[in-house]
């Protein structure tokens, strides 16, 4: 009796590779290819390529809803960007991926779980940690950290004379060998020649989502977007679901070159990676989302959050979504979220978000006490005593301990 093996499929060159692989090893193998809103791949393409390949069965799941919805948004409310730049796109989907793959496991009575992840980066970690938070006695097959696997294939030119002598079309090719990964919420470019830091990656990628910032307009466009606690609900005056404001939204940025950065990152198993990513609309919500906080959030409760982000942009990075630590503070942004309601509008201009107007019906800012002009709504006799207690501490210690 076969082995039955669920694959995480993407169609591109590893799984095409890793599918005809598994079947020479004598496995069942069931494709899933999980919808997430991929913007370059043709979905009927890939299901023949796999069933050409001899997949027992293709499926194909559509989760864009709910990626922008229950994984991204909460992310964003976070403002949680790893190393300060990145914006989690490839992580944010990982969780979900498996989540999904489990499912058909379960359907179609697969003990096994294979993916194209390599032991050299960070989605074996995140493909793993939530097969095993979700189904404990799951059994992983991850080619690229077996020998076998890796004499047979040593490198992607193997990957890509293998396609070729079995027939297997694939958008690599031997003269641009960069690796790309791509949902709704962005599209990474990495491998190949992006490896020499000296070269320009704007120059080298065809990027899928973005024009290049020259090439976009000569004049601003406006966008307009509005938030209910939190959560992006309109563009322009449009009311959407959460993956209808993200596609709106790549377009709009994508046209306008927002959102591409090239960075230098620290992967979880240690090493450091170069990668080029672009990312139009969660680009623009990260900054609208800051500008509505910005007016309603309480100031304590603004900066716990900006200190607990860093932790967790890595819980995300790391593959931790399914955790009790994720959980707790999932809870944390949703109540911290109650109040983040109001309108933002933005200019993007060849690359830039510019600020363009804001408001809010919880809005704590209060002309009258901020102005710089004459008002009684604030008496500026009362920061003596305010600084008076303040610095009590400094002048005590100022004296035992003489400062130079």
């Amino acid at each position: 009796m076969s082995k039955k093996c669920v694959l995480a499929y993407s169609g591109g060159l590893d799984t095409s590779v890793i599918l005809g692989w598994l079947l020479e090893k004598g496995y069942d193998v069931h494709a899933v290819y999980v919808d997430l809103g991929q913007p370059c791949e043709d979905r009927e393409a890939i299901r023949q390529k796999a069933e050409n390949i001899g997949a027992s069965s293709v499926r194909f799941i559509d989760v864009k809803e709910e990626l922008c919805r229950d994984f991204a948004f909460p992310v964003m409310q976070w403002q949680a960007k790893y190393e300060s730049v990145y914006l989690l796109g490839t992580s944010i989907a990982r969780p979900l991926i498996s989540k999904k793959i489990l499912e058909v496991a379960k359907e179609v009575g697969a003990d096994y779980y294979a993916h194209g992840a390599t032991g050299k980066g960070n989605d074996q970690c995140r493909f793993q940690l939530a097969a095993e938070a979700l189904r404990p006695d799951i059994k992983m097959i991850v080619p690229w950290r077996m020998d076998d696997f890796r004499a047979q294939f040593p490198g992607r030119s193997e990957m890509i004379e293998y396609c070729e002598k079995h027939n297997i079309p694939v958008k690599a090719s031997k003269s641009k060998p960069y690796s790309s990964d791509e949902n709704c919420l962005h599209i990474s470019y990495e491998a190949g020649k992006l490896e020499d830091l000296n070269v320009n990656g704007l120059d080298l990628v065809d990027f899928g989502m973005c024009v290049k910032p020259q090439m976009a307009p000569d004049q601003e466009e406006e966008v307009i977007i509005d938030f209910e606690q939190g959560m992006p609900v309109a563009v322009n005056g449009q009311k959407m679901n959460a993956y209808e404001i993200v596609a709106a939204l790549n377009t709009i940025g994508g046209r306008n070159g927002v959102g591409i950065i090239d960075m230098v990152e620290n992967r979880f198993v240690g090493m450091k990676s170069r990668g080029v990513y672009e990312a139009p609309a969660m680009t623009i919500l990260y900054d609208a989302h800051m500008y509505v906080e910005q007016l309603t959030m309480e100031r304590e409760l603004m900066h716990l959050r900006d200190r607990l982000a860093p932790e967790v942009a890595e819980l995300v990075y790391y593959g931790y979504w399914y955790s009790a630590k994720m959980d707790a503070l999932l809870a944390f942004v949703k109540e911290a979220q109650k109040y983040v309601t109001g309108r933002v509008s933005l200019k993007l201009y060849k690359g830039n978000i510019i600020m363009n107007g804001r408001s809010s019906e919880n809005s704590l800012y209060n002309e009258g006490i901020a102005t710089m002009e004459g008002s009684d709504a604030y008496n500026q006799n009362d920061a003596t005593g305010f600084l008076r207690i303040q610095g009590l501490p400094y002048r005590v210690a100022g004296k035992v301990h003489s400062r130079q």
